[in-house]
């Protein structure tokens, strides 16, 4: 495993001296983006379902969203509305389409200053991932919605409940959305439609209720890297004993790519995921 002063002195080689990590939205160009192409790969894969990173820790939406201004897919970068093109693409294709939302945002101010004041203040929830959570479930119809970055806060402070009556009741995805179990500090493994408790899990005994094991080509990362080795990639074997194992215990399985800044999935994931 890398240590962090491997990416220290990897930014150091690599990037002008005055390189801060918003510099990289304009390197994230998706010129090569076709997601006729990756929704193909998904259904040569047999896979039923489809979940795409809205948003991740950095807060940098695959969307237009009305709560990040110039810090989104279509004002910065790609100039796209990712979301929007592959969830057609993976419907045309008759699978489900989901969404992964972190709730929250390492360099937002007001989740910062939260935080800060032990998350007895909520303006981050209340300003920006509320609304925007709602908005993406509105703008996509989500079947799938799935919650990540809950284990700083309880769920009070993140105002899961609300959420989840809101989507469960009044939201346009009422009758069909499932959600997972990543909403607040104590959820893990207890609330939600299936568990997903640790990543990579798959307990190795049969479940009494839906789990997801959520796991990875590349044995090291959920992203794209450019140092990666051939060993560090599953093969085709160790991933369909994975599948199979996880099946029979009433599991699903969600098994991640890491796309390119181009836009494109890379040879070797499609060829594993073909290969299931």
């Amino acid at each position: 495993m890398y240590k962090k002063e491997d990416y220290i002195e990897f930014m150091k080689r690599t990037q002008k001296p005055d390189f801060t990590y918003q510099d990289f939205a304009s390197q994230f160009t998706c010129e090569l983006f076709n997601a006729t192409e990756w929704a193909e790969i998904f259904e040569d894969s047999g896979a039923k379902y489809v979940v795409l990173t809205s948003k991740h820790h950095e807060g940098f939406t695959l969307y237009p969203s009305t709560y990040s201004y110039s810090w989104n897919s279509m004002d910065i970068g790609p100039n796209i509305n990712i979301i929007k093109e592959l969830s057609d693409a993976v419907r045309e294709k008759s699978m489900k389409f989901g969404i992964y939302y972190s709730l929250f945002e390492w360099f937002n101010r007001m989740y910062i200053d939260d935080k800060f004041h032990g998350f007895l203040q909520q303006n981050y929830v209340d300003n920006k991932m509320l609304p925007e959570l709602k908005e993406i479930v509105k703008l996509f119809k989500p079947e799938v919605i799935w919650s990540d970055g809950e284990w700083e806060a309880p769920d009070a402070y993140w105002r899961s409940k609300e959420f989840l009556a809101w989507l469960y009741n009044d939201s346009p995805v009422h009758e069909t959305v499932v959600a997972n179990d990543r909403w607040g500090i104590a959820s893990l493994c207890k609330h939600g439609d299936f568990y997903t408790c640790t990543d990579r899990f798959n307990p190795g005994t049969l479940q009494s209720h839906k789990f997801e094991n959520a796991m990875t080509i590349d044995k090291m990362s959920w992203g794209h890297r450019d140092n990666t080795k051939l060993d560090d990639y599953f093969t085709s074997e160790e991933l369909i004993k994975e599948i199979v194992s996880t099946i029979a215990i009433n599991g699903n399985i969600l098994i991640n790519v890491g796309p390119t800044k181009y836009g494109t999935i890379e040879a070797i994931f499609a060829d594993r995921l073909r290969d299931m």
